[in-house]
């Protein structure tokens, strides 16, 4: 009935995981001090699949959840910090229909980025919003299931 996983990733200093909020050029706005300092070191994410049916045609219907959540504070060829401060949340849901021989129709919804804490307001100048490329949009795949795991 329930599948998923989980992820902790980290960002080596000079590779940030950028959620596209602050623009690329924020140190230009205040230096180490710039108020725009969401480049992300830190990043868990993961993936939530549940099938409510286990018997009938119903049996191949399923929701799943992924969200990815970012910590950190740093500013590209400015500051780079093992700060664990949280940035945001970027969510998605969606349904899925398994058709056959390991395809797997999905829809999915992928949200804005909701920031955390006391980054929930505009940080200046180099602010870009909430509508960087990880904005709101929706998408229609196919998913193709090979192998077998064998631990």
């Amino acid at each position: 009935m329930f599948w998923g996983w989980g992820q902790f990733d980290l960002a080596p200093p000079h590779n940030e995981i950028d959620p596209g909020i602050c623009a690329g050029n924020a140190g230009q706005y205040g230096g180490v001090n710039a108020p725009c300092s969401m480049f992300a070191r830190y990043m868990l994410s993961g993936m939530l699949e549940v099938r409510p049916f286990g018997r009938g045609e119903f049996r191949r219907f399923m929701v799943f959840g992924a969200p990815s959540f970012l910590f950190g504070k740093t500013i590209p060829q400015t500051l780079y910090t093992w700060s664990p401060d949280a940035i945001g949340v970027e969510h998605s849901w969606g349904l899925g229909i398994y058709i056959a021989k390991g395809f797997e129709f999905r829809v999915t919804q992928h949200f804005l980025f909701d920031r955390l804490g006391a980054r929930d307001t505009n940080l200046g100048p180099a602010d870009q919003g909430n509508n960087g490329p990880w904005g709101r949009y929706a998408s229609v795949g196919v998913r193709k299931y090979f192998g077998t795991r064998r631990w």
